[in-house]
């Protein structure tokens, strides 16, 4: 397994962890508002962070992508 799937997979499993949800909940997520992507290019900026630091950062990526879907206005 390449360093970067190994990567991905640590973060799904460290966002699961955090808030509490299924594997398949996560993925879901990390689909509909393409958390893949996002962590495939920064990947070389992600990796050297711990999980505090992914989780926040993958919660502010997903509020973003939420409110350009999903706009209050």
């Amino acid at each position: 397994m390449g360093k970067e799937i190994q990567f991905t997979v640590f973060c799904i499993e460290s966002y699961k962890v955090a808030h509490n949800l299924t594997g398949k909940k996560t993925l879901e997520l990390f689909k509909e508002y393409e958390v893949f992507s996002y962590i495939d290019s920064f990947y070389d900026l992600l990796h050297s962070t711990g999980a505090g630091y992914l989780v926040k950062d993958i919660d502010k990526y997903i509020e973003n992508r939420r409110n350009k879907k999903y706009p209050t206005n």
